[in-house]
């Protein structure tokens, strides 16, 4: 049977093709590395390497969360055990002053360390990181305590943040609260709420009110000490005891969530590296390998172009 010449050049320029496409591919998985470059190359393992990479993304979220929740929990840390030693060297100054040996001018100057404490504590309760207020609640860009006036024309803190701490997501369905309600640990007096929901109109001048109150009971041992008041000084005491209690019981609470994003932050990790060499094993290519490929590829290309300008007794050029 005669074969015509349409026919020979068709399946000639045909095998051309596929010797040409197969160079091709074979010179993209050297260029990139990659045994997938595209959906026909492996479709089962191209899905399987898009749903790893999306689970990466999805660590690498859970990691930069925990990064920041960790860097909360040591400053709030820090923060906590700084206003822990206040307290501490107000309750010595206090126990010191409520001696009978200590005069109106001694407490009048022991008032002034007072103030310095107040001012510090004061300080501490706005810490921030990163422009973050950490003792705000979710308020995170309020500053958390301003110092003004009641009514009566006192010395007051207010209060500035709301009531739900600020938590960060470490694992699927799992949010660590990093941040801390400013009442829970300096206290909730100065902020409470009638039964309507109005605002106590609280009297910062009187020392009977706002005992839980660390702002409170600080501007109080001042006005005693100020005005030589030595029961109202040795009133201080217990206050003062049941907020350094308060304060230790949330250093030990933040020190259990660090460990706990710490160790999450571990398995984090080693989830990130099994997911990375599944991933490798899927998609990458043995370069060695992928170049002793190519060079078959090319080999069988230009036997194919040599083979078929024979054939059809043309160059080839008159073939293309």
């Amino acid at each position: 049977m005669r074969v015509s010449n349409k026919a020979i050049y068709d399946t000639v320029n045909h095998n051309l093709a596929k010797s040409s496409d197969a160079m091709l591919q074979a010179n993209q998985v050297v260029s990139t590395g990659k045994k997938i470059n595209r959906l026909s190359d492996d479709p089962v393992g191209l899905v399987s390497v898009l749903s790893l990479r999306s689970s990466l993304e999805y660590i690498g979220q859970l990691e930069r969360n925990i990064t920041m929740g960790r860097s909360w929990l040591n400053m709030g840390e820090t923060a906590l055990s700084q206003v822990e030693d206040l307290l501490s060297q107000t309750k010595a100054l206090t126990i010191q002053m409520s001696s009978d040996s200590q005069g109106a001018e001694e407490r009048a100057n022991s008032a002034e360390a007072v103030e310095g404490f107040f001012q510090q504590i004061l300080s501490l309760a706005n810490t921030e990181v990163d422009g973050r207020y950490i003792f705000a609640g979710t308020n995170t860009d309020t500053v958390p305590y301003v110092l003004g006036t009641d009514d009566g024309g006192n010395a007051a803190v207010t209060y500035q943040g709301n009531d739900k701490a600020f938590e960060v997501r470490i694992a699927e369905s799992i949010n660590v609260a990093v941040g801390r309600i400013g009442t829970d640990i300096f206290g909730t007096w100065g902020n409470d709420l009638t039964a309507d929901g109005d605002p106590l109109t609280d009297n910062w001048g009187d020392p009977a009110e706002g005992t839980n109150n660390i702002f409170k009971t600080l501007l109080d041992l001042k006005e005693s000490l100020q005005s030589n008041d030595e029961a109202g000084i040795r009133g201080t005491m217990d206050e003062l005891d049941t907020q350094l209690n308060r304060i230790r019981a949330l250093i030990a609470d933040t020190g259990s969530k660090l460990n706990r994003v710490e160790l999450k932050e571990t398995i984090i990790q080693d989830l990130r590296l099994t997911y990375t060499d599944r991933k490798s094993e899927l998609e990458d290519a043995d370069v060695a390998e992928a170049i002793m490929d190519l060079q078959a590829k090319q080999l069988a290309y230009q036997a194919a172009l040599k083979s078929s300008s024979q054939v059809m007794k043309l160059s080839l050029v008159d073939f293309l």
